[in-house]
């Protein structure tokens, strides 16, 4: 009996993949609801092996899925409520086009909302995943509470973003979970560590929103992510505020409740606004405490722990806990020049107090005329009247402070100041090849000392200085080697002169014989065996040379990209290292002339 013939592409890639528009004639959906669908639960086009193999022979590029992940759509019920939006936005297509008005009225009325809470649960089935995802989430909610009312994003989505990415700056600031800032040109990154895992986000600096076109930005494929994620960051805040003992939704404590400032307006507006203003704390659950600190590193003494890590470990714990009480005690004004926010946010998460001018936003708890007040944050060259009870301060000496994880000294970021270079603190100490900049050398190493703007650094003074004494003690012993030659060729010339006088008499065979004795034993000036000083990074490049043929040929083409990766990074540090020289030697020039011409017109002056 003839065995049935396989039909082509029913298994392999053939089967495993499947086109868009496929997908799309399986589902009974339009394309817009497919891709909201996609977004929604996390499934994402695919790359074959063979294009080819998995487009069934079809020519081109065609996007593709998996077909397990179709199938999985399709037990999804959503589905079922795309549909019956169809149905009502053709009802109401049909009702305005009759201009039946109090139907089309009943019908956006009961418009079906779409439920998506079982979808966050299924994706994210425990907290900790849900944190370890959240970067992108927090990124998006946080751009999308700085817009206006867009055409095409719905009316709430922008106040809710903004009320969520408010409750989660709340929730770090009571666990003083922020652990590095950078600003940037994007604007301001933040990395905060909760229960355990690392969390960076970027918030965009406050500039006028300006109006893209529907090519520049799809603000509709935005949307449908940031209402997943509204949801998802929902869900995080209540188990954040729950595990701190926060009341939640936020609410303010009894002191501030008591104001009565709070009857001018209403309340709900009052509360939101000082939640907002994030200068006050936020309202814990009656009877519970503060969260405590966490617990002292256990020590196993086992074969596989190493003492140096544990080491590490604890001196990393107690750097975090000396970082969260960093500005405790001290008291923060903050002028109106100044972006607000980001300061407030990060001198709260370290124990801070702060504040503003109260006609610049609600919620400022203490005056400018505050004598307790430690430092006042500035960004213009001079103010007109000034305290001598506190230090004017930039803003960026709050950043560098935090990064470094301790008080920088002030005389760098004084009012009007040439500020130093703001050092990234998201770089991986684990890689080699990576150009650290003299200023980051310095902060690590307290030994070091970058080049100064006067001269060069002590460093390079001593290696000069070194390199002098080993030029003059070569030429030391070159002298005395010369001088010793030089005596001695005299003295065995000496030694022939009277040897041949002497030997006048004597027959010529055997004077010949005797000049050949001497010519054989004669001693001569020796000559010093100079050894190579890179001959063995030469021996050692060609061991390592032949072991790199022995390298297997399906490993070859890794090996290949990864050393043309080595080489490219050592260029790039190399190029930059060139730049940073270049740049210190004009800036060197600059200052040298400066005081040139600072003589001068002081010695004019002097003249006249």
């Amino acid at each position: 009996m003839v065995a049935k013939k396989k039909k082509k592409y029913s298994s392999g890639e053939g089967a495993q993949f499947m086109t868009r528009k496929a997908a799309l004639k399986k589902l009974q959906l339009t394309l817009k609801d497919f891709r909201r669908i996609c977004i929604l639960k996390g499934i994402y086009p695919r790359e074959p092996r063979n294009r080819k193999r998995a487009q069934k022979g079809a020519g081109g590029i065609k996007t593709l899925y998996h077909t397990k992940d179709i199938k999985f759509l399709l037990h999804e019920p959503i589905i079922w409520k795309l549909r019956e939006l169809k149905v009502f936005q053709q009802k109401i297509r049909k009702a305005r086009a009759m201009r039946e008005y109090q139907k089309m009225k009943k019908y956006f009325r009961d418009y079906p909302e779409i439920n998506i809470d079982h979808i966050v649960k299924e994706r994210y089935p425990t907290f900790v995943d849900a944190l370890r995802d959240l970067d992108d989430c927090l990124t998006l909610c946080f751009l999308f509470s700085t817009f206006p009312s867009l055409k095409r994003v719905p009316p709430d989505q922008s106040l809710l973003c903004r009320r969520l990415t408010v409750e989660f700056m709340h929730a770090v600031i009571a666990a003083k979970a922020l652990r590095k800032v950078f600003v940037s040109v994007k604007g301001y990154y933040y990395q905060a560590e909760l229960e355990g895992q690392t969390i960076t986000w970027i918030v965009p600096h406050h500039f006028s929103f300006q109006p893209q076109s529907k090519d520049e930005v799809d603000f509709k494929i935005m949307s449908t992510f940031v209402e997943f994620y509204i949801m998802m960051l929902g869900f995080v805040n209540f188990k954040l505020y729950h595990s701190l003992n926060l009341v939640y939704p936020p609410k303010l404590t009894a002191a501030f409740n008591a104001d009565t400032e709070k009857d001018l307006v209403d309340e709900r507006v009052y509360v939101s606004e000082r939640i907002a203003a994030m200068n006050i704390s936020v309202a814990r659950i009656a009877g519970a405490n503060e969260v405590e600190e966490l617990p002292e590193i256990d020590i196993f003494n086992t074969e596989d722990t190493d003492p140096q890590k544990l080491e590490e470990a604890k001196l990393e714990a107690e750097k975090v806990k000396k970082l969260k009480t960093m500005f405790k005690g001290l008291k923060f004004f903050i002028n109106r020049e100044v972006p607000r926010e980001p300061l407030v946010f990060i001198i709260r998460c370290f124990g801070g107090e702060v504040s503003w001018d109260r006609n610049h936003f609600v919620g400022a708890t203490f005056d400018e005329t505050d004598e307790s007040i430690a430092y006042q944050i500035v960004d213009r060259p001079t103010m007109d009247k000034q305290y001598l009870s506190r230090y004017y301060i930039q803003p960026q000496w709050v950043f560098d402070s935090v990064n470094t994880r301790s008080l920088l000294p002030i005389n760098k970021y004084l009012m009007g100041a040439v500020l130093p270079p703001h050092l990234s603190p998201f770089v991986d100490k684990t890689k080699d090849q990576v150009y650290i900049p003299p200023e980051a050398r310095a902060l690590n190493d307290p030994n070091f000392k970058p080049l100064s703007e006067d001269g060069p650094s002590e460093e390079e003074i001593e290696e000069d200085s070194e390199e002098e004494k080993e030029e003059k003690e070569e030429s030391e012993d070159e002298d005395a080697e010369k001088a010793l030659t030089k005596q001695y060729q005299q003295e065995v010339e000496q030694d022939s002169q009277s040897e041949d006088e002497s030997d006048d008499d004597i027959d010529p065979e055997k004077k010949k014989l005797a000049k050949e004795k001497k010519k054989a034993m004669a001693v001569t000036t020796g000559v010093t065996f100079k050894e190579n000083p890179y001959q063995k990074e030469i021996e050692d490049k060609q061991a390592f040379r032949l072991r790199e043929k022995l390298v297997r040929k399906k490993h070859r083409n890794l090996y290949k990209s990864m050393k043309a990766g080595q080489e490219k990074r050592k260029k790039d540090i190399w190029l930059l290292r060139k730049k940073r020289r270049l740049h210190d030697e004009k800036v060197k020039e600059e200052n040298k002339v400066e005081k040139r011409k600072q003589k001068m017109q002081m010695l004019e002056a002097a003249s006249t």
